[in-house]
């Protein structure tokens, strides 16, 4: 829902707020008010090309923003992330626009192309009238309107899974394709690479365990000298240490015989010369166990030298080394069984594509019955809102292709992410006429009329929540003005609608209604926006009922109207 809208110097807008409600938002005001400036604001903030002829008169630059709450509009929320922009419930989204036409963009805050931001507009608000932001004249929108319209989604995305499978098979055998002439020139290398790993055969912490011996052989002498050093001064000295704990031990004793607080004291004495007594044995044994061994410290020697070889050429350690190894152990098996990894490869392709093309014609088949259960009932929705002798078709078109991925009735067609069909729908308003493509019907007030009957069979599917129609009521009057309001009504349960109309008919019906009008402040002149309560609804419905001057009849008659509004709905 688009909740507030902001304007700052734009056109003959000085400042103005705009709180929207849920439901249906009318808008009307005198011819020249500045009714059609908010909408070309709105467009502006969703992604128009900015003129700086839109900034007002001595200011530097406009400003525009809208809050939209967007909490479970997934297709924002995925592309804030892709674009690394934070995502709340609300949608910040900022234009400004420098008198020298410059622009800059932001959402929720964070600088923004304007491309990222007409794509997030694009997402949230669908503007029908006079601004070229009308989601339905894009063909590319109307595979995926009559998918929704059908349920057709699971059935889509079993499509799509098959199809990306597909995708991720042909570029795994266009890697190997590649990989062939690739591997070809690169056999001899990996197979010296290799026989040069095997011939050293590195062993996992081989390294680490080859420099601890190296260190104490390197060492041997002054581990001998060290240790015999120890054991006489421990042991075999006539003041070694070990005998003078005894004395000390045997004095201890004594005088815990006359005082027993030393008993601990001698206990302790005891234990040091045990202790004394178990360094002297382990240093003699690690004394009579030194090997004073060249021939093995230079076998360690060119062992470390050959590994630290590998380590610089294939990895920064052996781990790497023989990770290396597995690498190329594993390209030279595919290098000899290519031919094999090449045909797996093709009836992988061949089993995906089979699979896609089942689920193709299914989706196709399907499309086709949907199409003509729409068209009839937007035929009758037009009809309802004023064109009476109108067509409307969906035409189908497949691109066939002798290498396409997609196989219906030994026919190849290309494969897209919605299936081979391309979707588009044609309208004719005038009897005796072909249909065209949407895009291609002139007349605006048609256009939006025409966008309201395709809404309002759409709504439940339509995926955009917050629908502006500008001028949809160019050209009707009376009954079918009733019947276009009635319809605007019942679109407003799905969806926000925000609608600036001349007719009261359709002005009765508003859930909330905003008047605009101008007025001059300060030998200027500015356009202005306000909620109006529900006497100064009843007074505007009167007002667009008898012109200017609202009369008490007027005023009757807009209460007659907006109570009959509220009471008969021929829609509902």
């Amino acid at each position: 829902m688009l909740r507030h809208l902001f304007i700052k110097n734009f056109a003959l807008i000085d400042e103005l707020s705009i709180e929207f409600k849920s439901g249906l938002n009318i808008i009307t005001g005198e011819t020249g008010a500045g009714k059609s400036i908010l909408i070309g604001a709105l467009a502006m903030v969703l992604g128009d090309r900015a003129k700086p002829e839109v900034v007002r008169k001595d200011a530097n630059k406009a400003i525009i923003e809208a809050i939209i709450e967007s909490g479970n509009n997934k297709a924002v929320n995925e592309l804030l992330k892709e674009n690394q922009i934070d995502c709340y419930d609300e949608l910040i989204i900022r234009r400004e626009i420098s008198a020298k036409g410059q622009s800059r963009c932001f959402i929720n805050d964070s600088p923004v192309t304007l491309s990222v931001l007409k794509q997030v507009g694009d997402y949230s608000i669908d503007l029908h009238g006079q601004h070229d932001h009308q989601s339905l004249l894009h063909t590319e929108t109307h595979i995926q309107l009559l998918d929704d319209f059908g349920g057709l989604g699971g059935l889509l995305e079993d499509y799509k899974t098959k199809y990306d499978e597909l995708r991720a098979a042909k570029i795994r055998a266009e890697e190997l394709s590649n990989k062939e002439q690739s591997l070809r020139e690169k056999k001899n290398l990996f197979e010296f690479q290799l026989n040069e790993i095997t011939s050293v055969d590195p062993k996992p912490d081989e390294a680490e365990e080859l420099e601890k011996e190296q260190l104490i052989l390197e060492n041997a002498e002054k581990l001998y000298n060290d240790t015999a050093w120890i054991h006489d001064i421990l042991y075999a000295s006539d003041d070694s240490v070990y005998s003078l704990l005894v004395q000390a031990r045997n004095r201890l004793e004594d005088l815990s015989r006359i005082d027993d607080s030393f008993s601990d004291c001698a206990s302790d004495a005891y234990s040091a010369h045990t202790l004394v007594d178990e360094i002297n044995k382990f240093v003699q044994r690690y004394n009579s166990s030194i090997d004073f061994n060249s021939e093995r410290l230079e076998e360690i020697r060119q062992r470390l030298t050959a590994l630290n070889t590998l380590q610089k050429k294939y990895g920064g350690s052996i781990q790497e080394v023989l990770n290396y190894k597995h690498i190329i152990e594993s390209e030279l098996s595919l290098a000899e069984n290519f031919e094999e990894e090449i045909e797996k490869s093709n009836e992988k392709i061949s089993e995906f594509q089979r699979g896609l093309s089942v689920l193709c014609e299914r989706l196709s088949q399907k499309r086709q019955e949907l199409s003509k259960r729409l068209s009839g009932m937007i035929v009758q929705e037009l009809q309802k809102l004023g064109i009476a002798n109108c067509l409307f078709d969906v035409r189908f078109e497949t691109q066939p292709n002798p290498e396409g991925d997609i196989i219906i009735k030994n026919e190849r067609y290309t494969a897209t992410a919605n299936g081979h069909d391309r979707v588009e729908f044609l309208i004719s308003t005038n009897k005796g006429e072909h249909p065209k493509p949407l895009a291609k019907v002139a007349s605006g007030g048609e256009i939006s009329r025409i966008m309201l009957a395709l809404k309002t069979v759409l709504a439940k599917s339509e995926r955009l929540p917050i629908l502006v129609f500008d001028e949809i009521d160019t050209g009707i009057s009376g009954k079918i003005a009733q019947v276009v309001g009635f319809s605007l009504k019942r679109l407003s349960r799905y969806h926000q609608i925000i609608s600036i109309t001349h007719l009261p008919q359709i002005a009765a019906l508003a859930d909330i209604h905003f008047m605009v009008l101008k007025e001059i402040q300060n030998e200027h002149t500015v356009s202005k926006v306000r909620a109006l309560s529900a006497k100064e609804h009843q007074e505007e419905v009167a007002r667009i009922l008898s012109g200017s001057e609202v009369t008490q009849a007027a005023l009757k008659s807009a209460q007659e109207l907006i109570s009959a509004s509220e009471q008969e709905n021929p829609l509902f």
